[in-house]
């Protein structure tokens, strides 16, 4: 009786683990630190620790057509661990053309570094424009590095949405993201009226610093989708090898896909990756279809 008792508690206690959800994972205490000194939501999975800076005060429109913030207009950074107790921390910020060059001096005078800076669209009104961030050293200490230039959007984000009219309550999504993730061949997730697939580059084995480079720290393809599935636009990034640039952008021209930028994110970084920017309106599917016409050019199917 003793020994069927064991037993059954042995396999009750089994069950009960298997079936117990997946423990988030807990935020590291000076990431706390990070998020509090900057005065930004965040999130941590993945080892990575990325905080939000999006630009809810810009109205922007794209040849006229209106574009939500979280149609690429949502700016962050992220931190990670590396080595020697080390953290790496890269960025992209999007600014007005007016705050490029005071938040690059605000960047550089606290000993960051400023990696890249590029457009992500053509006809847009206002000009916006993407500022590639990097930095090493402890957590908290990044943060104050980098609160100086985040104060200054800050304060333009906090003048832009009290002179700004807020913009109308957003439509339920008309896209339907399933079908545009069957057609891709990953999943997304709805953002308001945005739809946004998110692919990493698993093969390439990017390290900076014994700090693993992944999908959160920037090392991804994504395609995001706004409008009707009869009438919508697409914007994305795609992230390549050098020998893969050809075929991409031969795809994305072949589906009539506008390619609007092409530049690196990250320098002292092996192997080199290339990041292209892309545009494009019609049907959601046939979007949807050209995108998947350039994934299929990469080693990553």
């Amino acid at each position: 009786m003793l020994r069927r008792t064991v037993v059954t508690a042995v396999v009750v206690l089994l069950l009960s683990a298997a079936s117990a959800p997946a423990q988030t994972p807990e935020m590291p205490a000076d990431y706390k630190v990070v998020l509090a000194t900057l005065g930004k939501a965040g999130d941590f999975s993945d080892a990575v620790l990325k905080v939000n800076i999006p630009r809810t005060d810009l109205r922007v429109s794209i040849a006229g057509r209106s574009a939500p913030t979280p149609f690429g207009f949502g700016g962050w950074l992220a931190l990670t661990k590396g080595e020697g107790g080390m953290d790496v921390m890269m960025g992209d910020l999007v600014l007005t053309e007016e705050e490029v060059n005071p938040v690059m001096s605000a960047l550089l005078d606290n000993g960051l570094d400023v990696t890249a800076l590029h457009n992500h669209f053509f006809w847009e009104q206002p000009r916006v424009f993407y500022m590639h961030v990097h930095g090493m050293g402890a957590a908290a200490d990044l943060a104050k590095r980098a609160k100086p230039a985040i104060d200054l959007i800050d304060r333009d984000v906090a003048r832009g949405t009290s002179t700004t009219p807020a913009p109308a309550a957003a439509a339920p999504p008309s896209i339907d993201g399933a079908a545009l993730s069957k057609i891709i061949g990953a999943p997304g997730e709805q953002n308001g009226p945005v739809y946004k697939i998110t692919i990493g580059r698993p093969d390439i084995a990017l390290r900076e610093h014994g700090a693993v480079i992944n999908a959160r720290m920037g090392l991804n393809t994504w395609a995001a989708f706004a409008g009707t599935s009869d009438d919508a636009m697409v914007a994305g990034d795609v992230a390549m090898l050098p020998a893969e640039m050809t075929g991409v952008m031969k795809a994305l021209r072949a589906n009539n896909l506008s390619v609007v930028a092409i530049h690196h994110h990250m320098t002292s970084v092996e192997p080199t990756v290339v990041f292209l920017h892309y545009y494009g309106t019609g049907p959601a599917a046939q979007l949807a279809r050209g995108v998947r016409a350039a994934l299929d050019q990469q080693k990553v199917k």
